[in-house]
């Protein structure tokens, strides 16, 4: 007990040294990261804080970035990219469950990953419910680039398995405890589950598409542009 105290307190202490005075608070009174020279010296502070291009980083997974389409709950053009970036602990994790999942067939699809915090204020505005949505009083879990939304592929055939609903499905028929699903569908969701909680992601019971990564609480929310960090990462 002692331990596990003493290492939250770390983190929280962490977070705020790494946070800084600088950065000033928003209407919100949250700490926001939006500038490239803030980030650049977090990342010389802690290398786990570097965001990566899953792309490059993970050769050939598969992505549907429905927010760079008109296809999602908002019905408008929210990234002007299709861009999937995380934090370098995200994606080795990432690499750890293809790997786990490739011998059954299996691969990932992506759907979402790290979010700016602009992106979140945005979608509030069309989904005031934070069992779907992140209010912008707290910020999401991918504006820390710590979530990710995704599902699984079947290899032989490049296509998405079977799952309880389509992708930002905001019903009960999402959540875990639904279970007037066929087998195979059940199978295909607890499959997802077991092999992303196996190294170090959890979930939240109203979405099975969406998985957070451990200790995102010492990651900073961050409002940078998909365009900076691509030139970080090129």
């Amino acid at each position: 007990m002692k331990l596990k105290i003493f290492f939250t307190l770390f983190i929280v202490f962490q977070s705020c040294v790494l946070h800084g005075q600088d950065i000033p608070k928003n209407s919100y009174g949250l700490q926001v990261v939006g500038n490239i020279a803030q980030y650049k010296q977090m990342v010389e502070s802690d290398s786990d804080l570097t965001f990566v291009n899953l792309e490059k980083f993970l050769p050939g997974i598969y992505k549907d970035i429905r927010y760079a389409t008109k296809n999602n709950f908002t019905g408008k053009i929210l990234y002007d990219k299709a861009a999937i970036f995380a934090r370098l602990p995200v994606a080795k994790a990432l690499a750890k469950v293809r790997a786990a999942l490739k011998p059954l067939g299996l691969d990932i699809l992506l759907y979402d990953a790290y979010r700016p915090y602009t992106i979140t204020v945005t979608m509030w505005e069309y989904v005031k419910d934070d069992r779907y949505a992140a209010s912008p009083r707290k910020g999401s879990r991918h504006n820390r680039g710590c979530a990710l939304d995704l599902t699984l592929v079947d290899l032989k055939t490049g296509k998405p398995v079977m799952m309880p609903t389509p992708y930002d499905d905001f019903t009960n028929k999402a959540h875990d405890n639904y279970n007037d699903l066929p087998e195979n569908v059940i199978k295909n969701r607890a499959t997802l589950r077991t092999t992303m909680e196996k190294f170090g992601f959890s979930h939240i019971t109203s979405e099975w598409w969406h998985f957070d990564f451990e200790h995102w609480n010492k990651y900073p929310l961050m409002d940078i542009s998909f365009d900076d960090l691509e030139k970080l990462t090129n």
